[in-house]
């Protein structure tokens, strides 16, 4: 759709790419940088990956993702289907509860579990108390592997695919499901001959996030000792102290993304688009009761209890039990380090977004977006990737401007800076901005700028005065959801913060690593506050959308 190319003169339509190109380039260029490791010399390096790990962490990446994959898969459409059909007790609460493990990092979870379940962890402390370790002992998992972090990142990541299947079940035709029901199908059968083959798009555009995040995840993968991209990058690094051999693993972490992005592409233009004269399922919810009505609360009690209940209790009972830090590590200090970079970072990438998606607006076409979707990249690139592609920018930039004598210039943005640390986080966290963004610019009707060509407005003076205000609470929603995505970042912290900087990742990061969990259980409570809010604004859009749809299927 044209929108608004009235309002802007050639001039300013030029001016608003020009902007957009400079915001895509926070994006590109780290990650351009990563490319062009290729044709550098990284010694010996890149022969001994080559030969020795490369194997190791494709094998590990991708059975990670498969098993990722498939255990949100098994977590969230089960219950979606429930929510979405029936009524039960504790459905109403469930509904949008179901979104809250969202607030939880996979590598909080991945401490908490991994110490649950500890030779010296309650559960093998129980079974000794009545003598059962010997015979039963031997049942409790081991959380420091494959397994174990598949576990942890199913039970925190499955809502992506929750929240996608709950609301195309709600968008099915109800023609389709009525007919399958009339012609004798079962519930379970009308689910996987009907439901699920008309849910498929969507659902697959879910396991699409999942995947990436799987990819992506650096924290749980290093503490549970599985070999991915991820943590491949980060120890060639750390270990080799090898800047190129680094880059060029990551080559590989980009080509692999360009795929999964390609094939995300092509889910989401086969998604089925509903008629909007047709009349869709809605909210119907027969009643379960007895036996049903119980075990379709377990099933959806379970996915909620294994990514939010059980992390947060133990670590609540770790902080504040006989077991927790008397007060000898403060996390103070690296909340308020937390909270002033995440506003500092959320407050920019919100800006930027803003920008992208005006000049999507007042220019539309192939350019904007374009520009548009390679900012919208960086999200699916893993964190010590970016941190590579960061470090080799800034350090190029640094001494391009250390030549034109230019020396405190280079210092503010060289490694170990606040520039770089949020230049990361722009590179990463942008496209997130993004989406919500651009939702909150969509919801503006074009009349809007038809009424500003007849005051003589401008573009910029049309999106201060008015857009901006219109868009108010769609910004601040993605200011929020931004606050807690850079909160939670490990790899890019860890790599690129000040020294003697360190936010409640770091400290938790090195705290589980001198095994101080007890210690670390603090700041881990904090860092999953940071997340309850947006996770919080997510069901509760689901519940409205819900009240929605049920008062306009009840008027017609």
């Amino acid at each position: 759709m044209q929108i608004g190319r009235g309002v802007v003169s050639q001039r300013e339509r030029f001016a608003w790419i020009a902007a957009s190109a400079c915001v895509c380039a926070i994006v590109a260029v780290p990650l351009l940088r990563v490319v062009a490791s290729v044709f550098q010399d990284s010694g010996d390096v890149w022969e001994h990956l080559a030969a020795t790990r490369l194997r190791a962490y494709a094998t590990g990446t991708a059975v990670l993702a498969a098993l990722v994959c498939t255990g949100a898969f098994l977590l969230a459409v089960p219950s979606a289907w429930l929510l979405s059909r029936y009524r039960f007790p504790m459905s109403r609460l469930l509904s949008p509860a179901m979104l809250l493990p969202l607030a939880v990092p996979g590598y909080v979870a991945a401490y908490a579990y991994t110490d649950l379940f500890s030779v010296a962890g309650p559960v093998h402390g129980f079974l000794r108390e009545r003598g059962l370790s010997s015979s039963i002992g031997w049942l409790v998992p081991d959380m420091r592997t494959m397994g174990g972090a598949a576990v942890v990142l199913s039970s925190t990541l499955f809502p992506y695919v929750y929240f996608a299947a709950r609301v195309a079940f709600r968008e099915q035709p109800a023609a389709a499901v009525e007919s399958s029901r009339v012609l004798g199908a079962g519930p379970v059968a009308t689910l996987l001959r009907v439901e699920l083959p008309l849910t498929a798009p969507a659902i697959g555009a879910g396991l699409i996030l999942v995947l990436m995040e799987t990819v992506a995840d650096f924290g749980t993968a290093d503490y549970c000792a599985v070999d991915t991209f991820a943590t491949g990058v980060y120890r060639t690094w750390l270990g080799f102290g090898s800047e190129i051999g680094a880059a060029q693993l990551s080559t590989v972490v980009i080509g692999a993304l360009l795929l999964i992005v390609a094939f995300e592409s092509w889910i989401r233009r086969r998604r089925v688009t509903t008629d909007p004269g047709c009349r869709l399922m809605g909210d119907p919810r027969a009643p379960l009761r007895g036996l049903l009505g119980l075990g379709a609360m377990l099933v959806c009690v379970l996915p909620l209890l294994l990514g939010f209940g059980i992390p947060v209790v133990h670590l609540a009972l770790l902080a504040f039990g006989d077991r927790g830090s008397s007060g000898e590590v403060s996390v103070i200090d690296a909340a308020q380090h937390t909270l002033t970079v995440s506003c500092i970072a959320a407050g920019i990438g919100v800006v930027l977004a803003v920008m992208l998606a005006a000049s999507r607006r007042f220019a539309p076409g192939r350019l904007s977006r374009g520009f548009g979707g390679i900012a919208r990249f960086g999200y699916a690139v893993p964190g010590p990737v970016i941190a590579i592609g960061v470090i080799a920018a800034v350090s190029g930039l640094s001494s391009l401007l250390r030549s034109f004598g230019l020396d405190r210039a280079a210092g503010l943005i060289a490694v170990g800076s606040l520039v770089a640390l949020v230049l990361g986080y722009q590179t990463r966290f942008l496209g997130v901005a993004i989406a919500y963004v651009r939702a909150a610019f969509d919801r503006v009707h074009p009349r809007v700028d038809d009424a500003a060509r007849t005051l003589r407005v401008g573009s910029l003076g049309l999106l201060l005065r008015v857009h901006v205000p219109m868009m108010r609470a769609g910004l601040i929603v993605a200011f929020i959801v931004l606050v807690a995505d850079v909160a939670k970042e490990l790899p890019i912290t860890l790599m690129l913060r000040p020294f003697n900087f360190d936010t409640l990742a770091v400290r938790t990061y090195q705290l589980a690593s001198e095994e101080r969990l007890d210690e670390a259980a603090g700041a881990c409570l904090a860092l999953i506050a940071f997340g309850v809010l947006p996770a919080a604004l997510l069901g509760q859009y689901l519940a409205r959308l819900t009240h929605t749809r049920t008062a306009s299927d009840d008027r017609k």
